[in-house]
């Protein structure tokens, strides 16, 4: 049931200002066991849903933060559309504002970009209690400092988003998957030559020593690419790639610490014990391993990149750590947005 519910969170946030009481902002919770455990009252924001506007032919969709992704993708699916950024669920009550804070992308970012480069517009509520508007719902309202886009990937450190601007995509007249056994390192030759070739690629992903990718576009232009790559059809493909994309695919079954490793896509594998599986073109790399948290992000850091521990592990410490200078960067940002920082604190950093 659509509710706006803006009036009400903004009182919230006015309440915990004046008792200086700090707020774990929270939604469907599928993304929760991301970064740092939070202390602090609850802010419920989904119930505050519904779809504000939907312009098929303008390729633009808003909707409250509370929004179930399901409900925004039944309804561009209806107009054959899609959020070009692919992103994960982790569960059925995943809501557009948490996967807009958490900034997480899936299998087609790396050719068609990234959550945020889709955010058109947002409205939130900072730590002062201002509902505040940024951005628009077009593509050439940029103007100025884009703060939508600074909130993707913030994990509610900044402000409570209220409302999202999305550019969608149409679903692409053509698609298959093809795989191809190989090493690792004959993985990331491969994705690498193909990145540099106009090849309609729209996902790729090493796993169990097999190659997956996937080709979108016009079926001329993907007979053509299947003929290039070569390898066998993948009959089960929409499956697949939801597997990798949720982590219901048997590697990430398992105890171990799952981490995400973001590295240079030429970049060789990493001398570290594990199970690894790549996708992005190889710059994004899952790594199932009991290494020591910095043996992890030490490697990381010498290839050019940086660790974050995804899922499991008894570190405190989730995301990579920051130099002295970004961290600076990153506090000032934080008290600029909520100075008596009462919005998830330390949800990523113990800092802020």
């Amino acid at each position: 049931m659509d509710k706006d519910l803006t009036a009400k969170l903004e009182a919230h946030v006015r309440g915990a200002l004046t008792r200086s009481a700090p707020l774990r902002i929270s939604g469907g919770g599928t993304k929760s066991f991301l970064g740092r455990a939070v202390e602090g009252e609850p802010l419920d924001v989904a119930g505050h849903r519904g779809i504000v506007n939907y312009q098929p032919t303008e390729l633009v969709i808003t909707a409250r933060a509370g929004t179930p992704l399901l409900e925004i993708n039944a309804a561009l699916h209806e107009r054959n559309q899609m959020l070009g950024f692919e992103p994960p669920h982790f569960g059925d009550n995943a809501t557009l504002g948490g996967t807009i804070a958490c900034g997480l992308s899936g299998p087609r970012r790396a050719y068609a970009g990234a959550a945020r480069d889709f955010v058109l517009g947002m409205k939130l509520i900072n730590g002062r209690g201002e509902l505040l508007h940024f951005g628009g719902e077009v593509m050439k309202n940029v103007a100025g400092y884009d703060v939508s886009r600074l909130m993707t990937g913030a994990m509610g450190t900044l402000g409570v988003i209220t409302e999202v601007s999305l550019k969608v995509l149409p679903h692409p007249a053509s698609e298959l998957s093809l795989v191809q056994a190989c090493s690792i390192d004959d993985a990331i030759t491969r994705m690498n030559l193909w990145a540099s070739r106009p090849l309609p690629i729209s996902a790729t992903c090493f796993v169990g020593n097999r190659l997956y990718v996937r080709l979108s576009g016009a079926e001329t232009a993907v007979a053509s690419a299947r003929r290039h790559i070569g390898g066998e059809l993948v009959t089960d493909s929409p499956d697949f790639w939801e597997a990798m994309r949720e982590q219901h695919h048997d590697f990430f079954a398992g105890a171990a610490p799952l981490w995400r490793l973001s590295l240079p896509p030429a970049a060789a594998r990493v001398p570290l014990s594990g199970a690894c599986a790549l996708e992005w073109g190889g710059a994004q790399r899952w790594l199932r391993t009991d290494a020591a948290p910095p043996e992890v992000r030490r490697v990381a850091a010498a290839a050019g990149g940086h660790a974050v521990l995804f899922r499991g592990g008894d570190s405190d410490e989730r995301f990579h750590p920051l130099p002295g200078a970004l961290l600076a960067l990153h506090r000032r940002v934080k008290q600029a947005f909520d100075p008596k920082g009462i919005f998830n604190p330390g949800r990523m950093y113990a800092e802020f």
